[in-house]
């Protein structure tokens, strides 16, 4: 932590001691949902300058990048000077209503799909080549939610809108993860990334006369998987066996799982947090190893095996273990440096973890990067730091699930806490 500046430091203790007491995330977390829900004067933000000064200085520093240009590209740089591999860049304005039809004008659709499209090209014209840029396909608006939960494609505007964003992210190095949707529109949110998977991750040679290249493996499109949810690993199971069959690299970005506080149905989910992490370890380990496991098995089609069922070996893959847990990123450390020392092809991989949260497991990570370093031979992680911009208002939303975030992981609330104080001693002495 000794990277982590000052202020930055004491924030995080302030924050974490907040949300380690019931009682002031309670309360911290009614304020966040009046400034944004609220018409009363007293808590907007354009009208109360003490709120608008306490929320800046505390929450919106701590998760967020800023709003303007030079303020998100002096953030991302920040990061950059910690030793971080990148940033996942996202932009904050979202979409969090059920995805029914509301009978929108087709003006009001067009605004959103363009408004949406805007800030996911800024996005990527403000990342740098390497970096990642986050998005939500719910992000159009309460249309593309209707069309999801039906399990019907995009519209004509939806579609370029996507194609728009995957070609300039492709045109400039960077990679899109798009954030997994809940489970009442899921089928339909990863029917949309394959389709886009195929088109920007294939492996086929482009058919240019004096193209003689090995075939591209890294990925353009993302999928993210919840391993929270019982059928993750058969949904990502039968999307390995269709990366292999159509010869395209699925990106995977695996995360516990987004939606645990709002999840209505919970047969759908792990009973236990316990089952929760065993179906995490158990995902990563078959994803870094390249072989499917005891947990993940290949996929079948009716009674006869797909065809990664022939062998034990994973297809290709990119992977980005989006995690804050420190025993699942000690295990995929460990299992990279056995693979490394057999002498075997090592999955492209990245660690990544929210800004402003877990920062004692990403310091940890930038440590061991930077003594493996030292060895030509050593595992190089790449780690990265997602980090929101928009305004304090956009940003609203985004706050408030991290403040459920921090009240469904209160212990991992607490380790940091502890981390930060104990920083802080150090510092003092």
């Amino acid at each position: 932590l000794s990277t982590l500046s000052l202020p930055q430091i004491l924030r995080t203790y302030l924050i974490t001691s907040i949300s380690s007491s019931p009682t002031l995330l309670s309360l911290s977390t009614s304020l966040l949902r009046r400034m944004l829900l609220s018409r009363n004067p007293l808590f907007r933000l354009d009208s109360n300058p003490f709120l608008r000064t306490l929320l800046k200085e505390t929450f919106y520093k701590q998760f967020c990048a800023g709003a303007t240009a030079p303020s998100i590209t002096s953030a991302c740089e920040g990061l950059r000077a910690q030793g971080y591999s990148g940033v996942i860049l996202e932009y904050a304005a979202e979409i969090l209503e059920q995805g029914k039809d509301t009978s929108d004008s087709s003006a009001k659709e067009a605004a959103d799909i363009a408004a949406w499209r805007q800030g996911m090209l800024a996005s990527v014209g403000m990342a740098a080549p390497g970096d990642f840029v986050g998005l939500k396909w719910s992000g159009m608006g309460t249309a593309a939610m209707h069309r999801m939960k039906e399990q019907l494609p995009p519209t004509q505007a939806m579609e370029e809108a996507m194609h728009a964003v995957c070609a300039a992210a492709r045109d400039r190095e960077i990679a899109l993860l798009p954030a997994a949707e809940e489970t009442w529109n899921l089928a339909g949110y990863h029917a949309w990334t394959l389709g886009l998977q195929r088109i920007f991750n294939s492996n086929n040679v482009a058919s240019s006369p004096s193209s003689s290249a090995e075939p591209p493996r890294k990925c353009v499109v993302y999928n993210t998987y919840q391993a929270y949810l019982l059928s993750a690993r058969t949904s990502l199971a039968a999307h390995l066996a269709l990366a292999e069959e159509e010869n395209f690299t699925l990106g995977v970005k695996l995360v516990r799982g987004a939606y645990l506080g709002s999840e209505q149905e919970r047969r759908v989910i792990w009973p236990s947090i316990e089952a929760t992490h065993h179906s995490y370890d158990e995902i990563l380990s078959a994803l870094v190893q390249r072989k499917y496991n005891d947990f993940l098995h290949p996929a079948v089609k009716g009674e006869k095996p797909a065809s990664t069922a022939t062998s034990a070996t994973l297809p290709p893959t990119n992977v980005v273990l989006a995690t804050h847990n420190a025993a699942s990123v000690a295990l995929a450390q460990r299992l990279r440096r056995e693979q490394r020392a057999r002498g075997e092809d090592l999955t492209p991989l990245a660690f990544a973890q929210l800004q402003g949260m877990a920062d004692e497991v990403s310091c940890g990570l930038l440590a061991a990067s930077a003594e493996s370093g030292k060895d030509a031979a050593a595992v190089k992680e790449r780690v990265l730091k997602l980090t929101v911009w928009g305004t304090m208002t956009e940003c609203l939303n985004y706050l408030l699930r991290r403040a459920a975030e921090n009240k469904d992981a209160a212990s991992r609330t607490s380790d940091t806490r502890r981390a930060m104080g104990r920083e802080i001693g150090r510092r003092v002495k």
